[in-house]
């Protein structure tokens, strides 16, 4: 089985690791291929010509590319361990919020590391704070934003871990609990799920990984 499943994936990349997290939440068995992004492999290149990147799920030889859509491809190939809501609505909504995530919050996100000057940086990270409570507000008389269990939109937000280790090596605080107590708390129920922790990056060694991406992105814009 394992052969029929491969993931094309980067260590270090939110979206693999969401990818895998969902893997194993519904059992499904997987090849992991490591791929290093500075000197593609050429399997990936043919699986993924167009974006030639990572996460890419290649099943019996049938690739299929961008992390939401391999979510929903997992979900209606494997009927078992669904993540997706069952109720049209709830299931359209859940979809809703993972592109508000990936669409708004994160593209965000990267202007307060991009910003130049104190202003500029203030004024995305507040960007930040109203959309990250605009995500909170869904959290509200929940246990995990899929309700009393871990669900797509958990797997999908599971990329806000990354948020709190940026901000440990870069200095910047995005999330605190004073002003986003139930996204915190939703943090530390998550990583008390051994599934998920199977999924997380060593921290220190995703420490040494954001210093050397912040010192190439100071010399080139230097």
């Amino acid at each position: 089985m394992a052969k029929e499943v491969k993931l094309f994936g980067m260590w270090a990349s939110p979206f693999s690791r969401r990818v895998e997290l969902a893997l194993k939440l519904k059992g499904i068995p997987y090849e992991y291929i490591e791929e290093d992004l500075s000197n593609k492999g050429p399997s990936l290149l043919k699986y993924n010509p167009i974006h030639k990147k990572v996460p890419l799920l290649v099943h019996e030889e049938k690739p299929v590319a961008e992390s939401l859509v391999i979510l929903e491809y997992l979900d209606e190939t494997w009927k078992h361990n669904p993540i997706l809501p069952q109720d049209p609505y709830e299931r359209a909504m859940a979809r809703f919020w993972g592109k508000f995530i990936d669409e708004k919050l994160l593209p965000t996100s990267a202007k307060v590391g991009l910003s130049k000057g104190k202003e500029e940086q203030e004024q995305a990270m507040e960007e930040v704070h109203d959309q990250l409570k605009i995500l909170e507000n869904e959290l509200k008389g929940k246990e995990f934003f899929s309700g009393n269990s871990i669900g797509y939109l958990d797997v999908v937000a599971n990329i806000l871990f990354w948020f709190r280790t940026e901000e440990e090596v870069g200095g910047l605080k995005v999330l605190s609990t004073e002003k986003f107590p139930m996204i915190c708390e939703w943090i530390e129920k998550l990583i008390k799920i051994d599934v998920v922790n199977e999924c997380r990056i060593p921290k220190e060694k995703y420490d040494d990984y954001v210093k050397l991406r912040q010192k190439a992105s100071k010399s080139a814009s230097s």
